[in-house]
Formats: C-alpha cells, sequence, structure tokens
C-alpha cells in the first residue's frame, strides 16, 4: 500500500519510527518532510505536501488505496491543514477504536497523530488499525463523505 508520510520537528521522531516499521512490512511509504530534525519547521508545509499528494491519487483513482499518515506534536495541526484540501478526509486518533470508527463511518483517508501523548507502540496500532480497516459503504456513510468531498 501507498502510505504518503509527513512530520514536522515534534513529530519527527515518530514519524521515522512509522515510516521505518511500515517499510519492513512491505508499503511503499513516500516521505514528505521533513527530511531532517528541523526545530523550526512549519507542519503546513508538509501536511500540504503530503495532502496533494493524496488528493493527486484520488483525482487520479478514485478507488485508489492511497492513504497518509501525518505527525506533528498535538495532531491537531495536521488535521486543519489536511481538511482544507477537497478530498483529503483526515481524522486526529487516539486509540484504535477512535481509528477504526474514523476509517468506517467517516471514511477518512488520512490520519493524525500526536507524537507528545503517543508511545512508538501506541502509534503502531492505531495506524495498523487505520490501514486495516476498510470504510464502511453503507448507503449513510457513503453519503455523508460525499457531501464533505463536495466542500
Amino acid at each position: 500500500m501507498k502510505i504518503y508520510m509527513c512530520a514536522d520537528h515534534r513529530g519527527f521522531e515518530l514519524k521515522e519510527h512509522l515510516s521505518s516499521w511500515l517499510t519492513s512490512q512491505g508499503h511503499d511509504v513516500i516521505d514528505c518532510g521533513n527530511n531532517k530534525l528541523e526545530p523550526l519547521d512549519d507542519f503546513v508545509d508538509f501536511t500540504f505536501n503530503a495532502a496533494k499528494r493524496l488528493q493527486a491519487d484520488l483525482q487520479n483513482d478514485p478507488k485508489s488505496s492511497s492513504l497518509a499518515v501525518g505527525v506533528c506534536g498535538s495532531g491537531i495541526g495536521v488535521g486543519m491543514a489536511a481538511n482544507r484540501l477537497k478530498g483529503v478526509r483526515c481524522g486526529l486518533s487516539y486509540s484504535v477504536a477512535h481509528v477504526k470508527h474514523g476509517r468506517e463511518n467517516d471514511h477518512t483517508n488520512m490520519l493524525s497523530l500526536a507524537a507528545d501523548t503517543l508511545a512508538p507502540e501506541e502509534a503502531e496500532q492505531i495506524v495498523e488499525a487505520f490501514l486495516t480497516t476498510s470504510p464502511n459503504m453503507e448507503e449513510k456513510y457513503v453519503r455523508r463523505a460525499a457531501k464533505l468531498d463536495q466542500v
């Protein structure tokens, strides 16, 4: 599976950990930055890079299996930035149950994580659930996702 990864300075270490872990599982991980620990960088730049690539994949193939994961200190900034792009539905998750709900009911295609509050093992479990949970194709969930994509 193609997975776009991004992080700012506060999420850099967790992004590096998750990227290595995902690559070892055979995923095609595309690092959208930052590629070095830079204390004055801005999450917006890297989030837009990942979200735009995800958006392009979805525009080229609406059934694309590409996903994205962004990491910042709180996870909030990544979500705010990513959700400005049409077709990108980014959800902040703190638990496996939470991320499953987002994938199933809200059809999230990008995950934001809070590096300040998640241990690497917790983040792995959340990402694994994100990647292995499918959107619920019941009409009401499809309709709601379509409405989000129209905004």
